[in-house]
Parts: C-alpha cells; structure tokens; sequence
C-alpha cells in the first residue's frame, strides 16, 4: 500500500504537460512550448569543457557530502561579491539541485504540524515539499502588481508558524520584490522567531531597474534566521546538470548534509568542478542570455497584453509572464466553451498548438503561465497562433 505521505500529493501539472507534449509532437504534431521553465540556450562551452577535463583527471569518485570544498568556498566569494552576505565554507551546501536543497531544509526546519508561510501565486512544488515534511503550507496573497505583501504575512502568523518563504525574482509571475517589502517580512520573522526561506535562483535574470536584494544581507540579525537557496540551472543553462547549494547557520547546513549523506550523498563530482567555472568565468555568457530575454521579453508582453479580455501585469525577472485571463472564461468556439484556466490551456493546445501552464498549478486558476525561454521566432508564431485562436472565442 502506498504511504498517506504520497498518496496526498498533487503530481507536478508542469512535468504532467511536458509528458503530454512529447506524445503530441510523436504524433507528428507542431507544437510550441511557451510551458517550460528552462532556458533554450546551451550550457556555456567553458562549463562543458570544464567537465570533461575534470573526469578526464579522475574526478568521478565520491566527495564530501556537503560539496567540494573549492566549490564552497567559491559560492562564498560569490555571495559575498554579489550578494553581500559573508559565509564560510562551512556554511554551505551543495546538492543535486535547488529543489532538493529547499526539500531538506524543509525536512530540517519543520516538525508535524508547523506552518510555512508562502506568498502566491507560488512555484508548484513548494506546496507539496512542505506537505513532504508534514507541515502545512499556508498560501497568503500577494500585492495586486505581484509584489510580497507583508500584511498578509503578518496576518497569516500564528504560534504555529515556522517558516516564511520568499522567491524572488518570482516564478511565475517575474516580480522582483523591492527592499521595503523585504525588510517589513524580515522584521516579522525576527519579532516572532521565526525562519526565512529565500530562494533565489533567477537572481541574474532580471530587466527593470529594481535590484536582486538578498533577504539575508539587510542585518546580521536576519542573516542568522535565513537559508539562501540558489542553483546553477537557470542563469547558466545547467538544468540537466542538477546541482544546487543552501547556505545558512550552521547548524542548519550540519542537518541538510546529514539528510543529504543518507539520501543522495554527494553532488555528481565533475559537475562540481565545472559549477567552478560557472562562477568565475561565465558572466559574459548570462549577460547575453539575459539580454536576449528581456527582449523576448518585451515583444511577448506588447504582444500578450494586447489580447482582448487579458490583464497582464508587467514582470522585471526570471522568463515569466502570468496574465489574468479570467474575463475569457465562459467565452465559447463553437460547442466549446472555455470554463477555467485548464480549458483555456487545453483549447490552445488544441486549436492554436502552443503549450501553456494553467494558474492553477500556481495556486492561481485565474491566471495561465507564458514562458518566454524559447526563440524569437517561435515566439512570433505562437503570439499569431494564439491571437487567432483567442478572436474566435464569443
């Protein structure tokens, strides 16, 4: 019999789409996928290179559980460099990827029954990862532009809370959360006992003119009650190459490595080695991809908020737009009638050929999520594809 534990979580409608897409295109169907958080570029040629020297020197066996050491240290520089937070080696913890970093200080931080706070619309797994640690998640609602909203936070505090966890630049809806809003959460957790979760993993990936601030640099103070979470999938094109780091108190990384070294041990070891190179040599590779971005960006966002009957917010991060649809809904083609977020994705599926995420999946069903991680020209199709399907709907 399957454990109560898995039984209660909601498979992930973002992989559940992936799988669906594949079969379609098998079936000789041409589909674009505006679905898919990754970016389309390739890893960087230096990363690869890296790699395949370090297993070239024997660099394949087993490490420390916590990550190489080089490789921390050179996260350390990093977040003191960028993020002007200080850490030391021992301080950090490198894993196979950032999700399962975020799962295990879950694990670490929560007993049965503690609540964790989270602002949504929210990334789908953070739901079910809590879940996973027998928490309970409790969803509280952001500013109308996306924003944090600390008075919803504040007001979501119980004695039970334990954890507030914050993800900027956002998925999925790209907002950037500004340093008073930051600070205001900061002050709750510091005045309740309470931690932080930030995740941080399109920190690079940002447009406008607000800045990435790290929760954990505003004080000391506030240092001492947060776990940084970040990854290498997103700013360097590394999602197949699983590898993530949590940096915190000590303590807290002592627990994540002690789940870690009975669960996955180590991070694959040459791909620690070539993170290294991420780090010190790849800047001019983000900067080109982050600047291709934000022109996708901009064309998608002219393009989407000039649909009829859609609301789109504008996003200053990661490679996100999460319109809200909802005046679509009850709109018919045909005998077909668009009900909710999955029936407007599933109709565009169908009729246009372009794979979108429903709100719901986010925790918001009247929105749907467009990815702009794909090339301009298929962008361009898409949007013709969409508008088309869309001024059929009466």
């Amino acid at each position: 019999m399957i454990s109560d534990r898995i039984r209660q979580m909601t498979p992930s409608q973002t992989l559940e789409l992936n799988s669906k897409i594949a079969q379609l295109r098998k079936e000789g169907k041409n589909i674009i996928a505006l679905n898919s958080g990754e970016p389309d570029f390739n890893t960087p040629q230096p990363i690869i290179e890296a790699a395949y020297q370090a297993m070239l020197e024997g660099k394949t066996k087993y490490t420390q559980t916590p990550g190489i050491p080089e490789l921390r240290e050179a996260i350390a520089r990093k977040l003191l460099q960028e993020n002007k937070v200080s850490y030391s080696a021992d301080e950090i913890l490198v894993s196979t990827g950032a999700k399962y970093a975020l799962t295990n200080t879950f694990l670490a931080l929560c007993n049965p029954g503690d609540e964790v706070i989270i602002p949504k619309p929210c990334w789908v797994s953070y739901v079910e990862m809590v879940k996973l640690a027998g928490a309970v998640p409790v969803l509280v609602p952001v500013k109308e532009n996306n924003c944090l909203d600390p008075h919803a936070v504040k007001d979501a505090l119980t004695p039970k809370t334990k954890v507030i966890l914050i993800n900027s630049p956002n998925n999925p809806t790209g907002a950037v959360y500004p340093r008073d809003s930051l600070m205001a959460v900061a002050e709750l957790a510091l005045r309740h006992d309470i931690y932080i979760v930030t995740d941080e993993v399109y920190e690079k990936l940002i447009y406008g003119t607000s800045p990435h601030i790290s929760i954990a640099s505003l004080s000391p103070e506030i240092k001492a009650r947060t776990v940084t979470i970040n990854a290498f999938s997103k700013a360097y094109a590394m999602t197949g190459w699983r590898l993530g780091y949590a940096a915190g108190p000590r303590q807290i990384i002592k627990a994540l490595s002690a789940i870690q070294g009975h669960t996955t041990s180590n991070a694959t070891s040459f791909v620690q080695w070539a993170a290294i190179t991420a780090l010190e040599s790849c800047d001019p590779y983000v900067e080109e991809m982050r600047g291709a971005f934000e022109q996708r960006r901009d064309y998608l966002y002219g393009r989407v908020s000039g649909l009829p009957g859609i609301r789109c917010p504008f996003p200053e991060g990661a490679f996100y737009l999460f319109p809200d649809v909802s005046r679509l809904f009850g709109k018919s083609s045909g005998s077909r009638m668009i009900q909710d977020a999955p029936g407007l994705a599933d109709y565009l599926l169908d009729e246009a050929r372009v794979a979108l995420v429903p709100g719901n999946a986010f925790e918001a069903p009247q929105a749907i999520r467009f990815t702009y991680s794909n090339s301009m020209e298929n962008l361009i199709e898409a949007m013709d594809r969409i508008e088309e399907a869309i001024s059929r709907l009466a």
